[in-house]
């Protein structure tokens, strides 16, 4: 396990990808929500 494995937090940092391992923050998720809302809507 390590900087290769996709599996594991350190190689999702690495590949800067998320999941059940590293969750992406929620304040960050709803922002772009309220963006691509607000973009659609004007």
């Amino acid at each position: 396990m390590g900087k290769g494995d996709k599996r594991s937090k350190r190689g999702k940092i690495f590949k800067g990808t998320f999941g059940k391992r590293r969750v992406k923050p929620q304040t960050l998720a709803k922002e772009a929500k309220k963006a691509a809302a607000a973009a659609a809507t004007s």
